[in-house]
């Protein structure tokens, strides 16, 4: 009997151990159809894609230009004296004519007196000689006096009328002394550091009092390597003048614009190199001579081109490949040729369509090419709203 029991003891073990297994192996399953039945519900990831676009570009090519000022002036005096005045704060503006430093005036006042001086004795020694001169001319016809008498009259005459003339420039160049005394800006500008300050001795024509520089517009220089030359030679030619683009240091892009003036007439045998000047508005006096400047050239116009937002270009090793969303909203992997870049414009030489949807944000979500994406339309950057600029190749 006991051995019954223990047996019946030990099948219903048994059983209770398979009706577990079998418990557990139906949640199990309930659980991985429960999880498909989720995974097959999700939506799809959103994305936003924007159509590419066929516009018109400008290709450009990039240099470092420096900054320089049209007119420079080294201000020195024409006359020599001590310093009475400095009439400028360093670092001003000032404008051509404003007066900078007076020298002491007081020597130079002096000297026109006596030059004014001078004149006056010399106008009246040549009337008197004038006078003498016709009253001999009258008696030499009535033989009063000897024809030799007459031509010493005369000649003297000629002596204080030469006399005088040099006492009208003599009074002449001691007014224009005094006038120099004031040393004025030849130039509208910006003045430099005063070299010189009241109380200190100027010679002329060697002391140098400031540097002043003109401030708008200023000239960028730069140098353009021959191929540049060539590829933009057509450009370069305009009637107009050429625009360039400019930018300074610390500034994103290059948000100033100057027209290119002068080309010089042969290349730098040196550096293979030709120099170029543009002229650029300057009314903030923002750039300052010397300043280092980036500039582009523009190399050659395309009147199409298809463009997309760098966001949606993705690098696989030395592959550029985009996301490209088909009328059943199913983004496939599409490799493309991607060539020169600015404002976020990518130029797609081959690879894509216009009109194509490509994925701009949200790229990440997408997995695998083919998979199912919610996608939103917007517009391939405000930038593109306008002819783009496209720069240099990196």
């Amino acid at each position: 009997m006991d051995s019954i029991n223990t047996q019946y003891a030990s099948g219903g073990e048994l059983i209770i151990g398979l009706a577990l297994m079998l418990m557990v192996a139906v949640g199990l399953a309930g659980c991985d159809a429960r999880g498909e039945q989720e995974q097959a519900q999700m939506p799809p990831p959103a994305v936003k894609v924007a159509k590419v676009l066929d516009d018109p570009v400008t290709l450009w090519d990039d240099f470092t230009g420096r900054v320089a000022a049209p007119e420079t002036v080294d201000l020195r005096p024409r006359v020599s004296g001590y310093i009475d005045k400095v009439s400028f704060e360093e670092g001003e503006l000032v404008e051509q004519g404003d007066v900078l430093f007076v020298i002491d005036q007081r020597p130079y006042r002096a000297r026109e007196r006596a030059a004014a001086a001078d004149l006056a004795q010399a106008r009246s020694q040549y009337q008197l000689a004038k006078s003498e001169a016709s009253r001999a001319e009258r008696l030499v016809a009535s033989r009063a006096i000897s024809r030799e008498e007459y031509d010493r009259r005369a000649s003297a005459m000629v002596s204080a009328r030469a006399a005088m003339n040099a006492a009208e420039a003599a009074l002449e160049t001691a007014r224009l002394d005094l006038e120099y005394t004031e040393v004025r800006s030849p130039i509208t500008g910006r003045a430099g550091r005063a070299m010189v300050t009241r109380g200190n001795l100027a010679n002329a024509d060697q002391t140098l009092l400031t540097t002043l520089v003109s401030v708008d517009p200023v000239y960028v220089y730069f140098e353009s390597d021959s191929d540049s030359y060539v590829r933009g030679r057509e450009l370069l030619g305009s009637s107009e003048g050429t625009e360039v683009r400019i930018g300074l240091s610390g500034e994103n892009g290059y948000p100033h614009r100057g027209k290119v003036d002068f080309i010089d007439n042969r290349l730098n045998a040196s550096t293979g190199t030709l120099q170029f000047r543009a002229v650029v508005p300057n009314p903030d006096g923002r750039f300052k001579p010397g300043q280092f400047a980036r500039v582009e050239l523009p190399a050659e116009r395309l009147d199409t081109a298809l463009l997309i937002d760098s966001k949606a270009l993705l690098t696989d090793q030395n592959r550029r490949y985009v996301y490209v969303v088909d009328d059943e909203n199913k983004a496939s992997r599409r490799n493309v040729d991607a060539g020169r870049t600015v404002d976020g414009l990518v130029v797609i030489r081959d690879g894509l369509k216009p009109g194509e949807r490509v994925i701009v944000n949200g790229v990440q979500k997408v997995f695998m090419s083919g998979m199912p994406v919610a996608p939103t339309l917007v517009e391939m950057r405000a930038a593109a709203t306008k002819e783009p600029e496209v720069a240099a190749t990196p």
